[in-house]
């Protein structure tokens, strides 16, 4: 089964919890904190593995959650770091942020690496927060929560020439023929439902990677037919290779079909049209297809490259492919960076650090919103007082009660951050 896009969820592990000990040993009198830092979430990481094709494996399993490192332990010891999570993807994988659309990562080598979510920060033990006031705090940290998300994959296909065109033009046939690629082939539109790879061995001590793709009809740069799960891995291959029915068998013009193919895959994304491109000029047994070839090559010109076929009869189908052979030698590997979309690039300048905190009003309640401050609520332990002190000590040291006496805060009125609800005392 050919799996060429997929939705999971991955979650980074959380970081383990610190935690709060003290020294009891024989001869050492208030031997003071030694509580340790808890350990590090896995992050999740996926991994190219060159033998895989399809993303298959993420439609059955939806789900990818790394382990929790451990937490903190007693005589100063740190919990230990958990493992990462490793996630093989096959080359050609692009992972993208499903809420945002950002991309994430774009994965082509075999044993490239992408941390695709992180996990969370250990947190730290008592003996972190031992100071002259306190030296024997009863303050530890939780584990900061691990990165989670929903993220889209594509699979874009790692090929050297693409086959183009219209439905029953032969391309299945014509891969068929020149690699031990077994398509399904038949006389109707659509029998290629998803891409087929094959290697030719050109016989020289040469070889290229060729995909046969669904084919395309007029509409498909916006969705129609199999339009975009065709389209995405044209936008891989270094060569294209434009099959058409020079015979008209399906009752087209061929030049009209040039047309057509050619204004899709440049609606689809400009880069398309640079790309270099020979016609395969398909099916000339058949009757007509030499006087359609004559007036093809009339109104193309002499700049584009056609080369006459015959997938049945494999008359001209050594020409093309020493012809394959020689311009993939003269065009170079596309880099990576050219695939990724212009407004994908971001571009990333200081700017003056934005205030700590808002202020807004919710009813009756007052709702100070802070990225700090929530992940200080995640990881505090409230349970105890020395630990909530700490919390009010940072929220005066912040501004954030001056703040809310500013917006009209009195004794008694309801205060919450994040998760945290408490009552104002002024």
């Amino acid at each position: 089964m050919f799996v060429d896009e997929a939705k999971v969820y991955v979650k980074g592990g959380d970081g383990g919890n610190g935690m709060i000990a003290f020294r009891r040993e024989l001869y050492v009198p208030l031997g003071g904190p030694a509580g340790g830092d808890g350990g590090k979430g896995g992050d999740v990481v996926f991994i190219v593995e060159e033998g895989l094709r399809t993303l298959v494996d993420f439609r059955y399993k939806k789900h990818y959650k790394a382990p929790k490192g451990e937490n903190g332990r007693p005589k100063n010891q740190h919990g230990a770091n958990a493992e990462d999570l490793i996630v093989k993807v096959p080359p050609g994988t692009v992972v993208y942020d499903d809420d945002t659309g950002e991309l994430i990562a774009d994965l082509v080598t075999h044993g490239q690496r992408a941390v695709i979510a992180k996990g969370g920060k250990g947190g730290r033990g008592n003996v972190r927060f031992a100071t002259a006031k306190n030296p024997a705090p009863h303050i530890a940290e939780k584990g900061e929560p691990g990165q989670e998300r929903y993220i889209r994959l594509e699979l874009k296909l790692l090929a050297d020439v693409g086959l183009v065109g219209y439905p029953s033009v032969g391309k299945s046939t014509l891969i068929s023929v020149v690699s031990a690629a077994k398509p399904k082939i038949a006389s109707y539109h659509f029998t290629t439902l998803s891409p087929n790879l094959g290697v030719v061995d050109v016989g020289d001590f040469r070889s290229f990677v060729m995909a046969d793709l669904p084919g395309l009809i007029e509409g498909a740069h916006e969705g129609v037919g199999l339009g975009h799960q065709f389209l995405r891995h044209v936008e891989r291959t270094r060569l294209i290779l434009h099959v058409i029915d020079m015979s008209g068998s399906e009752g087209r013009d061929p030049y009209q079909d040039y047309l057509t193919i050619n204004h899709e895959l440049r609606q689809y994304n400009e880069k398309l049209s640079l790309r270099p491109q020979i016609v395969v000029a398909n099916k000339m047994d058949l009757p007509q297809a030499e006087e359609n070839l004559r007036l093809f090559k009339e109104k193309v010109g002499e700049d584009v490259i056609v080369l006459p076929i015959s997938a049945a009869t494999r008359e001209g189908i050594q020409q093309l492919i020493y012809t394959v052979a020689d311009m993939l030698e003269t065009i170079p590997e596309t880099p990576l960076e050219d695939e990724i979309e212009a407004e994908e690039r971001r571009i990333y300048k200081a700017e003056a650090p934005a205030q700590e905190f808002t202020i807004r009003r919710e009813n009756e309640m007052f709702v100070v919103e802070s990225d700090k401050l929530e992940k200080m609520v995640n990881r505090t332990d409230f349970s105890h007082d020395d630990a909530a002190e700490r919390f009010a000590f940072i929220l005066r040291k912040m501004g954030v009660d001056q703040a809310l006496r500013d917006q009209g805060a009195k004794d008694g009125d309801t205060v919450r951050i994040g998760d945290l609800v408490f009552d104002f005392i002024d």
